[in-house]
């Protein structure tokens, strides 16, 4: 028997092992259904409170899932698959350096465990640690060659490097080994390069009618299909691949709108009136690239890392990561300790960022934190790093929205399952970033993609003035530039700009809903 489950009776047993497959499958209210038959009984079993942590992360619930599993860990303190588990709880959270730390335990403990290896990759890579990333990755197909994650994300890896041609390999061997692997469909979809067959398509509806396809599958060969039928043509079906696959995605995680709009107004309110901000202007070297996704912001970092002073760090997790360490030490959560901050408690969050993103200075003396959220932090920025620089990229917002729906965003992106909630987001976005561009107007620049499209030279030069930086033509030939690029757009930043990039014209009516959403007019017939 599973040592896990020891102390329990044969049907209880056999509960929690279908408790486990239904949280495996994103299965939720199967698996919350299941396992309350189970609590009433076994409340305190660790294997129990393992897998009531699962739920509770599973419907958002990221920090009480937490303090479960660590409860579960005093009772099974040497156990690896309990250290994994916790590392993986601690990443949903955005507590990447905690769950690295949970992972290479659960390694040390049990170095044959593959899934910790794999979990130890995933997050080294949202860390930007693709190195060690890869690494771990290695390992964890090394034991198990059959890992279709693993090797997955590690022909992600190589179309970071712009390997195109290298990943789509991968990716086709990935799908010839199981061809229900969607993050290798995906992957190829996400190439930008890549043209499906009739036979590619056919396949892939052949795989989300497969019974042995998670729902993870099927989100992600959703969207490929998805992007196949829009190179075809057929927006119609583009778009009913794409609501069956964020329907399931939806049901996999909730998103609350009025709960999240209230949070950003609350930080809002939390800096009006401003409670000061560090005395000494520290923070030159930070550039904050932030915005939606699908909103240019990649383009924008792969200008400016174009630079010879500038180095393109990626979407680094540090900015809410310091503020979640102040948020531990007072006991209280952001935004309710910013009217108690003084200037000597915002220099010192400034420099505990800059302490924590100090290796991407190693070769030149600026860099790009491009993590998208941090709109939701620039009064924060502003009092801690007082010369730091935000730019806010602005697209058009239909099609911003339209394009945040056409990709499998994961983590903190579950607005972007209904229209609804993108408009909502969107709208709680542009309120935000308004205020903040008018409080601190020498701080944030707001960056038009549309005009950048329009006169390429003019808005680089407006991006590279706002900075400090002089201009360089190499900055024009961005498309040049081999650096790793994390991100949807990475294929389509290693070319010339493009003018071509809009979709949401095509699809006409189609897309009235979104515009109402929105509040923007119908399309007319």
């Amino acid at each position: 028997m599973n040592s896990s489950l020891q102390g329990l009776e044969a049907n209880v047993t056999q509960e929690l092992i279908a408790v486990g497959a239904a949280l495996d499958a994103g299965r939720v209210a199967e698996a919350e259904q299941q396992l309350a038959r189970v609590l009433a009984s076994h409340p305190g079993h660790p294997e129990v409170l393992r897998m009531q942590a699962g739920i509770h992360d599973l419907r958002g619930r990221h920090q009480l899932a937490i303090r479960v599993m660590r409860q579960a860990l005093t009772l099974r303190p040497r156990d690896p698959l309990y250290h994994n588990t916790l590392g993986a709880l601690l990443g949903n959270a955005g507590e990447y350096e905690a769950a690295i730390d949970a992972l290479r335990t659960s390694c040390a403990l049990t170095p044959g465990l593959a899934l910790a290896w794999y979990n130890l990759g995933v997050m080294l890579t949202k860390c930007v640690r693709n190195d060690e990333a890869a690494e771990a990755l290695r390992h964890a197909v090394a034991i198990e060659p059959r890992h279709f994650g693993a090797r997955a994300l590690l022909a992600d890896l190589l179309r970071t490097q712009g390997r195109v041609d290298d990943a789509r390999t991968a990716y086709r061997e990935l799908i010839e080994l199981r061809p229900l692997e969607g993050m290798a469909w995906w992957g190829l979809a996400d190439l930008r390069t890549q043209i499906f067959t009739e036979a590619d398509v056919v396949q892939m509806r052949a795989a989300l009618q497969h019974p042995d396809a998670t729902e993870h599958d099927r989100i992600a060969i959703g969207f490929a299909l998805a992007k196949a039928m829009d190179d075809a043509g057929d927006c119609a079906g583009a778009l009913a691949a794409l609501a069956q696959a964020n329907a399931i995605a939806r049901h996999r995680q909730t998103w609350d709108a009025q709960a999240f709009s209230a949070q950003v107004a609350a930080v809002r309110a939390a800096f009006e009136p401003s409670p000061g901000r560090a005395s000494a202007p520290i923070g030159r070297e930070a550039i904050f690239v932030v915005g939606l996704p699908r909103s240019g912001s990649t383009l924008v970092e792969q200008i400016l890392a174009t630079h010879s002073s500038v180095q393109g760090a990626g979407e680094l997790p540090d900015l809410p990561q310091v503020l979640a360490e102040e948020s531990r030490r007072r006991g209280k959560p952001f935004p309710q300790w910013v009217a108690d901050t003084q200037a000597d408690g915002w220099a010192r969050l400034g420099q505990r960022y800059l302490e924590r993103t100090a290796r991407w200075r190693q070769q030149r003396p600026m860099f790009v934190d491009k993590l998208p959220n941090n709109w939701i932090y620039i009064s924060a920025i502003c009092a801690m790093l007082p010369a730091a620089h935000i730019v806010v990229c602005r697209r058009d917002p239909l099609e911003t929205c339209f394009s945040c729906y056409r990709q499998p965003l994961d983590g903190s992106n579950g607005y972007a399952r209904r229209f609804e909630d993108l408009a909502s987001f969107w709208h709680d976005f542009d309120r935000s970033v308004t205020r903040a561009a008018a409080l601190h107007p020498a701080q944030v620049h707001e960056h038009s993609y549309e005009a950048l499209i329009r006169q390429p030279e003019a808005a680089i030069r407006d991006l590279l003035n706002f900075c400090g930086l002089p201009f360089e033509a190499a900055c024009l030939r961005f498309h040049d530039n081999k650096r790793e690029v994390r991100s949807p757009s990475a294929t389509q930043v290693r070319q010339p700009i493009r003018r071509d990039t809009a979709r949401a014209q095509r699809y006409g009516e189609l897309l009235d809903p979104l515009r109402l959403a929105l509040k923007q007019p119908c399309q007319t017939s």
